[in-house]
């Protein structure tokens, strides 16, 4: 019977090895970490670049059911949903949904 799953078992310890060992250690140096130092403000700010990097590149060059969108809708649903997550004190529950509705509707809207 093991042997039927021994390839998802592989596949688990590998990922956990490549993985959850770094997160652990990154843990355990994290607690020593000053949270005012220029390198974790770095750090940050990297992190922040690439998240936003990331979204840019979905809303400019999609892919999926989201490149059959208009490039309008998509940088307004963005650019609103911005401008709400900033008003309702930067919720990010907020800033996810109202995009997607705005995205959902304006689909709806244009007969997607």
């Amino acid at each position: 019977m093991i042997e039927d799953y021994w390839t998802f078992i592989v596949i688990a310890v590998a990922g956990f090895l490549a993985t959850d060992i770094w997160r652990w250690l990154g843990v355990v140096a994290g607690n020593r970490l000053n949270e005012e130092s220029e390198a974790l403000y770095w750090v940050r700010a990297v992190a922040t670049a690439l998240v936003m990097a990331v979204t840019a590149k979905l809303i400019v060059f999609p892919n999926g059911m989201l490149a059959d969108t208009p490039l309008w809708l998509r940088l307004g649903a963005a650019g609103i949903g911005f401008a709400i997550f900033l008003v309702t004190g930067r919720k990010v529950a907020v800033g996810v949904a109202v995009p997607m509705g705005l995205l959902i509707a304006g689909l709806w809207w244009i007969g997607v």
